[in-house]
């Protein structure tokens, strides 16, 4: 039995638990998620307390063992069997002449299935209701807003403390808190969904982008910047406009001027610059990278932390190049997510994103570009690559890569995605070797998939202890007493002569020696310098590190070079 039928089949027994003790409630959908399930419901007023009751309910009619009877009926037999449940009839009236319904005991629900055949083959002890939420009907801000009821159901109760152990533990490493614990960034109601990074938040944004610049020197990519805010026409060819209207923002000009929209993408600024000069052959392949700065309309709740944001940095790039070049370019972008990645220690998985529905062009060259994303993939990972149907772009295949973080979370990043439709809507050119005039090929490519969410990956992954190159601060000078600040002030001055712009802070402040390594503790400081007499006698310095909380006396000369390798 897989997990999503079991989760399924639960959704329904908590629709006719609520159904039982509330008989007067309404019906929206309730599907099977990641980790559970849950239940739209209108007309219920409960509130967190009441999750206990309704818990019980569902397993005495586990323990009951009710049966799922799956039946097609027709949709006038459909809208008579659901006359009192709008929500139903709604779904009803959009649906095609047969209708798939399950019945379970007294709750009858249309559904295509599949469920299991009783509620016996679900262990009552590894399901367990979490919380209450409001969500818009159909996900529309104009529709009444119903109650949400989830849960979380798992095989075994072991797999049910396992997830909740690790929720714990995600808990604890919520980059929101830790945000806001280590004076990274904040968020404010003047500019909703868009972060403001302090300081701190600052070195490490700087950081990843010259990590992320330095690393794309050796694969030969040109830094591009172009504006973010274009003129709505180019949306409207490029495509976007369509599909991403409704999650932009605009700038309306006076009567006669122009209108303008804030980009949700990169990619036509990058195609302006191609097509400002004719190309030849010898110029391919170009690859511009560009840090955009992207702004896309979220609804409130939807907004994350760094995860989910209105305005973020994307680590964009966009490669021109001719067909015969596709293979080696992909191949040599598979090489820069490797290197990237490994920094961190990242493990990750990759992805064959193939045509959506809505899918922009020929079909013809759809075919083909995935056809060559697959024969790279294959030769590349052998069978070590999975496939995500219709997930593609709108206007290409992609190879997608999902990060597995130190708590076994997936996360979307990196994608490269082969688009043979947009060079084509802007009329982009080069001149091949006869002289003739050809089509480019085009690659949009991103890695981290934005310095924010990237950022905020790390600091739950890392637990906010970055690696010391990203930390902010990297290291304190704690002088044990006043009369050991000249040689405090001594020891921070050799290191900053020995490796320019490293990040140390000298504490001198009066607190006891105790507090002052707590404090480091909490604000993930790598390495502490405890200096006194004894260290003042021998020229030396009490090293502890953040990793393994041990203390050591050694030479300055012996802790840079550690310094320098890590």
């Amino acid at each position: 039995m897989k997990l999503e039928t079991l989760r399924h089949s639960l959704a329904h027994i908590m629709a006719l638990a609520v159904q039982e003790l509330y008989p007067k409630v309404k019906f929206g959908i309730g599907p099977a998620i990641e980790n559970g399930f849950y239940y739209d419901f209108d007309n219920l007023k409960i509130t967190d307390s009441d999750l206990k009751k309704i818990e019980s309910k569902i397993k005495e009619l586990i323990n009951k063992k009710v049966l799922f009877k799956k039946k097609i009926v027709s949709k006038a037999e459909a809208l008579k069997l659901f006359k009192n449940q709008p929500y139903k009839k709604e779904l009803i009236k959009d649906a095609k002449s047969k209708i798939s319904i399950y019945k379970s005991d007294d709750f009858v629900d249309l559904c295509k299935g599949p469920h299991v055949k009783s509620s016996k083959e679900i262990n009552f002890k590894a399901f367990k209701l979490t919380r209450l939420a409001g969500a818009y009907w159909k996900g529309s801000e104009k529709n009444k807003m119903l109650t949400r009821i989830y849960g979380i159901a798992f095989k075994t109760p072991k797999e049910l403390r396992m997830y909740e152990k690790q929720q714990q533990e995600a808990e604890k490493r919520d980059h929101r808190k830790l945000g806001k614990r280590l004076d990274l960034f904040s968020f404010h109601d003047q500019a909703p969904g868009m972060p403001f990074f302090h300081p701190r938040g600052t070195i490490i944004y700087k950081e990843l982008w010259k990590f992320w610049e330095e690393a794309q020197k050796e694969f030969d990519y040109d830094m591009m910047l172009a504006p973010s805010m274009l003129d709505i026409s180019i949306w409207k060819q490029s495509g976007h406009w369509s599909h991403y209207k409704d999650d932009m923002f605009f700038i309306k000009g006076k009567k006669g001027e122009k209108d303008y929209a804030l980009r949700p993408m990169d990619c036509p600024g990058a195609i302006l610059i191609y097509n400002n000069s004719l190309k030849s052959y010898r110029d391919l392949p170009l690859r511009y990278a560009e840090p955009g700065l992207i702004s896309r309309k979220e609804k409130s709740g939807q907004l994350g932390g760094l995860f989910r944001v209105q305005q973020f940095r994307q680590d964009d790039a966009h490669l021109f190049l001719t067909e015969d070049q596709i293979e080696q370019e992909i191949k040599s972008i598979i090489k820069l997510v490797d290197k990237i990645y490994k920094k961190f220690g990242l493990k990750y998985k990759a992805y064959l994103s193939t045509r959506p529905d809505d899918y922009m062009g020929d079909i013809k060259l759809w075919n083909k570009a995935e056809a060559k994303l697959k024969k790279i993939l294959k030769q590349v990972y052998k069978n070590n690559y999975s496939i995500k149907e219709k997930d593609g772009a709108f206007y290409g295949p992609k190879i997608d890569y999902d990060l597995e973080d130190a708590l076994g979370r997936t996360w979307q990043c990196a994608t490269i995605q082969l688009d043979f439709q947009m060079p084509l809507k802007f009329k982009c050119k080069y001149i091949d070797k006869n002289g003739k005039k050809k089509i480019p090929v085009m690659i949009h490519r991103t890695i981290m998939g934005s310095f924010e969410r990237f950022m905020g990956i790390l600091l739950e992954h890392y637990a906010g202890a970055l690696p010391f190159w990203l930390s902010p601060e990297q290291i304190w000078i704690l002088p044990i007493s006043r009369k050991h600040n000249k040689y405090a002030s001594l020891v921070s001055k050799q290191c900053s002569a020995k490796i320019p712009n490293l990040r140390i802070k000298i504490i001198n402040t009066d607190e006891t020696l105790g507090k002052k390594i707590r404090e480091a503790e909490i604000q993930k400081i790598p390495y502490l310098i405890i200096l006194g007499d004894k260290e003042i006698k021998n020229k030396t310095i009490n090293l502890r590190s953040r990793d393994t909380k041990k203390q050591e006396e050694i030479k300055l000369e012996k802790f840079l070079k550690l310094c320098l390798n890590t």
